[in-house]
């Protein structure tokens, strides 16, 4: 089984890694921790450094736990909702593990949201973490 974790650092991306932690223990799962900056000229050296540090903070959970994991910092000029997408499909995830951050209904309607994308579009199950 592949699991696949969205992570952005964010508190609520800390509580999927958790949970993603879990469902590995549990099912005997390999974790792949993605972070996803779109490139191009709107994303700066200074997110692909701080993306980079994340992921390996990440890892290094899953490490001192002694959880098989692999990382992988995606720019690869897509949305990061869409990105996810494609990747559990290139991949073959068995299911996406991603944090969710509180939003108001306008507030998702002016701004979209990843998470709904991958809910919607996603090839397998999804949990999301409040």
């Amino acid at each position: 089984m592949k699991i696949l974790v969205g992570y952005d650092g964010s508190n609520s991306a800390k509580d999927a890694l958790a949970l993603s932690k879990k469902h590995a223990a549990a099912f005997d799962a390999n974790v792949i921790i993605v972070s996803s900056l779109t490139g191009g000229n709107v994303t700066h050296a200074v997110e692909v450094k701080n993306a980079t540090e994340d992921l390996e903070f990440a890892k290094k959970m899953f490490d001192d736990d002694g959880i098989q994991c692999e990382t992988k910092l995606l720019v690869r000029g897509m949305a990061p909702g869409e990105d996810i997408v494609e990747y559990a499909k290139e991949k073959a995830i068995d299911e996406i593990i991603i944090g969710i951050k509180r939003r108001s209904k306008v507030g998702k309607l002016l701004f979209g949201s990843n998470a709904q994308y991958v809910i919607i579009k996603a090839p397998c199950p999804v949990v999301t973490v409040k």
